[in-house]
């Protein structure tokens, strides 16, 4: 007997309805988050309104739609959003146990190792809802490390990995993330982790784990710079979890101010001054460089947030910090009077301060190092001939930009990648001046290359 077939109606999905209405989005505003988000992977979409209705009466959505649209609410209502608060199924996992620590670093560096994958992997989705685990749960947390009796390590091998590091941050520096962060997953894979599995004495494994843990933020942040920034985050706990394991409390922290830069840049003022407030606190040392390092970067985080009184007394102390510091030779993670300059810049121009914000720039020029890095330089420049613009100042302007484009070419980094090809689009308005349609056609002839 034939059977009759029917199409089983779905209900409709009151934990994405909650939060949809929570969130005071039009279906419009939805769907154009999700692209949004969609775009800021690598993957465009073009969802309209009719698809986060069918959402809504119970369709499910593409399954690698679902963390895009978990994501886009959890930054609306700056709270994690699970698959389970939006109505979704639990999502497949690979196997039931998670890799260790280690596994899961190895398989981090391989994927980057990989050319012919790294495009892809580099659209990696930034979330505000990352999971940061506190020092407490990481400090001599981390899984018993197997024990390679034919390997073992001692001090030179840990001496050897720092100046590794140094060198590959130095390349970073000078040309990019894109150049140095194959090469320091390679180094990663093939040499750190075989050590952090070595015979070795008590103190020597909690070097190499606190090596490693610098090694694994460096990487991090040269993903952030080529934009594959939820691949940097995976850096980033990877690295808080070893600095744990080494009793490294220092580079725990460092790494922590790193994933608020991280969200700042991105401009989630909340979840950076959240870090920011968070590298502060759990700090160790009290020295005039670390409190100038930590109030810089909570200073720009809190004016991001919207915080003005905070920002404001988080600069005061940073520059206290930083004249205190002074007769000190030395820095703490690179933070000078220039870096104090260049954070002032920021939250003078999240502020309003426009003008004021050009002064920073400046004046952080005018500090810099001889030896201060080429794609920072690079950066700066670019925002400064964006607010030169922003106030009226075409020429000067044009001018900056121009020094930019000079050293573009030698520097593979997506950030500035992403700032010179803005130009095009920023000077439009000025295409019938000949300075403006130079600076315009140079810019384009340099990234069709």
């Amino acid at each position: 007997m034939a059977r009759e077939l029917r199409r089983v109606t779905p209900q409709p999905n009151g934990g994405l309805e909650r939060l949809y209405h929570e969130s005071r989005w039009t279906l419009r505003q939805f769907a154009q988050e999700v692209n949004r988000l969609g775009t800021e992977r690598g993957t465009p979409l073009k969802y309209r309104e009719p698809s986060v209705h069918q959402w809504l009466k119970g369709h499910l959505p593409k399954e690698a739609v679902r963390p895009l649209i978990l994501e886009a609410l959890a930054r609306r209502l700056i709270r994690p959003i699970t698959h389970a608060d939006a109505g979704f199924p639990a999502p497949p996992k690979e196997s039931n146990s998670p890799p260790t620590t280690v596994e899961g670093l190895v398989d981090l560096g391989r994927q980057d190792m990989d050319p012919s994958r790294r495009s892809v992997l580099g659209a990696g989705l930034f979330s505000v809802a990352l999971s940061v685990p506190g020092w407490p749960d990481v400090v001599g947390r981390m899984e018993a490390l197997g024990k390679n009796p034919k390997l073992r390590i001692g001090q030179p091998e840990v001496s050897a990995v720092r100046a590794m590091t140094e060198r590959l941050s130095d390349l970073d520096d000078d040309f990019g993330g894109r150049y140095a962060r194959p090469m320091a997953a390679a180094f990663l894979v093939n040499t750190v982790t075989p050590y952090l599995n070595a015979d070795a004495s008590s103190e020597t494994r909690k070097s190499m784990l606190s090596a490693a843990a610098f090694l694994c933020y460096l990487t991090g942040w040269m993903a952030v710079d080529e934009g594959a920034h939820g691949r940097a985050q995976q850096y980033y706990v990877k690295a808080l979890e070893l600095a744990g394991a080494g009793g490294d409390h220092n580079t725990y922290c460092h790494v922590l101010r790193g994933m608020s830069v991280q969200a700042a840049n991105l401009g989630h003022g909340a979840p950076a001054a959240r870090l920011a407030n968070a590298a502060a606190e759990a700090s160790p040392e009290s020295t005039p460089r670390m409190r100038a390092f930590m109030a810089g970067q909570q200073a720009h985080a809190y004016a991001l947030a919207g915080e003005k009184k905070n920002a404001l007394t988080s600069l005061r102390a940073a520059e206290r910090a930083v004249n205190q510091a002074e007769s000190q030779l030395g820095t703490f993670g690179g933070f000078s009077s220039a870096t104090l300059a260049y954070s002032t810049a920021e939250v003078r121009h999240i502020l309003g301060d426009t003008k004021g914000s050009i002064e920073s720039l400046h004046d952080h020029f005018r500090l810099r190092d001889s030896t201060d890095m080429q794609r920072s330089k690079l950066t700066f420049s670019s925002l400064l001939a964006e607010r030169q613009l922003e106030i009226g100042h075409l020429e000067a302007a044009c001018s900056t930009w121009t020094s930019v484009l000079d050293d573009y070419p030698a520097i593979h980094s997506g950030r500035i990648d992403g700032q010179v090809k803005k130009i095009p689009s920023l000077l439009s308005p000025y295409r019938q001046n000949s300075l403006a349609r130079q600076t315009v056609e140079r810019a384009m002839s340099l990234t069709r290359k």
